[in-house]
């Protein structure tokens, strides 16, 4: 893996990770995010700050390790749409945190999460194609993004009406 690729595709997660931290985090001891009733399937608010920095780190390294990959065997433009697909996810990840947190849009949020996880298991996919272990090394992530849409899902169902 190329230094320059790894810094590349770790800035672009950083970046998404600072801008969804930066609506999530004063949210999550908001007075509205108290008042939503809550599946009970809920983790707890310390499970989310462990496993989001692991499935972004994990996204960053195989991505990298991908594009990578792609550019040595002169699919220059698989590597380009890889980072396309990639970029995509990205803007997902982070604009679920703005549409939930910062807007308050609960429906928006679990429609935005879905895409999400179709996003991201396209990512997964991709990366699979070019080497069967990345795709199991990825596959965390958009199952977790399953569980996310889920929870969005019966986050926005449970409060329609009731919370802004």
């Amino acid at each position: 893996m190329r230094p320059m690729t790894l810094a590349a595709t770790t800035a672009a997660v950083a970046v998404t990770a600072a801008v969804g931290g930066a609506v999530t985090a004063p949210a999550v001891r908001s007075p509205w995010y108290a008042r939503l009733a809550k599946p009970r399937y809920q983790p707890p608010r310390g499970v989310f700050p462990v496993v989001w920095p692991i499935l972004y780190a994990d996204v960053a390294a195989v991505s990298a390790a991908t594009v990578d990959e792609l550019r040595e065997r002169g699919d220059d433009g698989a590597a380009r749409r890889y980072g396309r697909a990639l970029a995509v996810n990205l803007v997902l990840n982070a604009g679920w945190s703005w549409l939930f947190f910062g807007r308050r849009r609960l429906g928006g949020a679990a429609v935005t999460a879905a895409a999400l996880t179709l996003s991201a298991a396209d990512v997964t996919r991709r990366a699979a194609a070019v080497r069967a272990g990345r795709g199991a090394l990825l596959a965390a992530y958009p199952a977790w993004c399953a569980f996310a849409t889920v929870l969005s899902a019966q986050l926005w169902a449970a409060n329609r009406g009731r919370v802004r």
